[in-house]
């Protein structure tokens, strides 16, 4: 029975209807306890007349808590009240994406932005053991601020890590407690998935893993850009056919689109899943990896290489805040290369002189390092081989290896002091997208080149740079006007 507004469930007033999908209706509520607006999605009372599916259901909302990622909507808990059952989940405010996608392409940068956030979801829950499953315009949602929220986790299922001790019912993703309306009839059987977003293997009925979210990634991506249906059809027939049969026409993206996007869109929608691009974590590379230039005229892709992988090291040319700045850096008439928003030109004589690095582990972001002022050390924020943990790394010139610095997970934007002796970053839990588009709050940093415990200087920061000066004050970039620390 459908919930009228001043309903209590649990400690959770109802305002009024959000939504129905094909496994519950979802309400507006007051959580009356913390004083804030959620969302209670509710299941059907045949459903949760069910034990069996019911314990399903409580072990799916275990997963699903634990995806706490700043890009997915977070599911704060279960209520039970006289018979009825709800998840209490997060209220993302903002359009879908399908929203703003019935308004036509979106921008080059905000549409990379938005692609970034979504991968770094993905790879969240991807490392959690979940697989989204239903990706789609209408499961994302674009706050005012710019943050993305992946919503709907509700066909996602936990990988079967231990099929030993996994009961068999709840491995069955149909028998899945959460599913959404995105269930789609096929004869007298059922696949899970919207028809225009799901992988190959999802339509012909085949077993799925990250890979499905990948393909359903670089559609959403795609349909970003093209602003058009990647696979339409008159019926669910139709798109299916397309899905599983339809050659990729990367010539309707708008001329500007950058290379590395459309190696990207090449891989993730690669038919073979053999060959398809497998971490979210490649596609956060390549997405930073076209920030740098994407104004850059795109090559011929290679057939045979389009569902290859490819070094991120040995293509990326990384945007930073210095103008000029790439793989390559300019030693001689720079005395730092983490300046906070421009240099002056560099007078005609004498030569710069450059020097061509490579860096054992790719850059987190464009912006993220930082030239020593004796020039040399070069410090950067990193990944670890398997990308999951980002942290400042350093490289001494006159060394072929780098060093990380301890207790720096998670920073970006580093600095040095005018001595070298320390380095200034950023670090924080925000999830910071390629382009300052989107800005997030961070806590300022310092950290001896030594080695030692990382100091707090300033709280609720923004992450815009940082240039630290011989009056042992340093100016970052806010808003609007700079801020100087202390």
């Amino acid at each position: 029975m459908p919930l009228t507004p001043g309903t209590r469930v649990g400690a959770y007033d109802v305002t009024g209807p959000l939504g129905a999908g094909g496994m519950g209706e979802v309400y507006r509520a007051r959580d009356t306890k913390l004083d804030r607006d959620v969302a209670l999605k509710v299941l059907p009372e045949a459903f949760t007349a069910d034990p069996d599916r019911l314990a399903r259901f409580e072990r799916e909302a275990r997963v699903l808590a634990s995806l706490n990622h700043p890009n997915i909507a977070q599911i704060h808990g279960l209520e039970e009240t006289g018979g009825t059952r709800a998840l209490v989940l997060e209220l993302v405010e903002g359009p879908t994406l399908a929203d703003r996608l019935a308004g036509g392409p979106i921008p080059l940068d905000e549409a990379l932005t938005i692609a970034w956030q979504i991968a770094f979801a993905l790879q969240g829950a991807h490392e959690a053991g979940v697989v989204h499953r239903d990706l789609k315009p209408a499961n994302i949602k674009v706050r005012e601020d710019g943050t993305v929220k992946v919503l709907d986790f509700g066909l996602a299922k936990a990988l079967d890590t231990s099929p030993a001790t996994t009961p068999p019912a709840a491995a069955d993703p149909l028998q899945s407690p959460t599913l959404t309306a995105s269930v789609t009839r096929m004869g007298g059987g059922l696949i899970l998935g919207t028809p225009a977003y799901m992988s190959p293997e999802q339509a012909e009925g085949q077993p799925t893993d990250t890979r499905a979210d990948l393909w359903s990634f670089g559609v959403v991506l795609y349909e970003m850009l093209a602003g058009e249906r990647l696979f339409a059809g008159e019926t669910v027939a139709q798109v299916l056919a397309r899905v599983i049969d339809r050659d990729l026409d990367l010539s309707v993206l708008p001329p500007s689109t950058p290379a590395p996007v459309r190696r990207l869109l090449a891989r993730c929608l690669e038919r073979d899943r053999r060959r398809r691009m497998r971490d979210a974590g490649e596609a956060i590379s390549d997405l930073e990896a076209a920030v740098s230039a994407p104004g850059e005229p795109p090559p011929a892709l290679p057939h045979e290489d389009a569902g290859a992988s490819s070094s991120a090291a040995s293509r990326t040319r990384w945007r930073t805040w210095v103008a000029g700045a790439a793989v390559g850096l300019a030693l001689g008439g720079l005395a730092a290369a983490g300046v906070l928003w421009a240099l002056a030109p560099a007078p005609a004589t004498p030569a710069v002189k450059r020097l061509s690095l490579d860096l054992p582990s790719p850059l987190a972001r464009g912006s993220a390092f930082a030239l020593s002022p004796d020039g040399s050390m070069l410090a950067y924020a990193g990944r670890d081989d398997n990308r999951r943990t980002r942290r400042l790394l350093i490289r001494r010139l006159d060394q072929a290896t780098v060093q990380p610095l301890a207790g720096t997970e998670g920073a970006v934007d580093p600095f040095f002091s005018p001595d070298g002796a320390w380095i200034g970053f950023f670090a924080g839990s925000g999830s910071p997208g390629p382009s300052e588009r989107v800005q997030y709050r961070w806590t300022l940093k310092k950290s001896p080149v030594g080695g030692g415990a990382p100091m707090t200087l300033a709280d609720d920061v923004p992450a815009l740079g940082g240039s630290w000066g011989d009056d042992d004050r340093i100016v970052i970039g806010g808003m609007g006007s700079p801020l100087r620390v202390p």
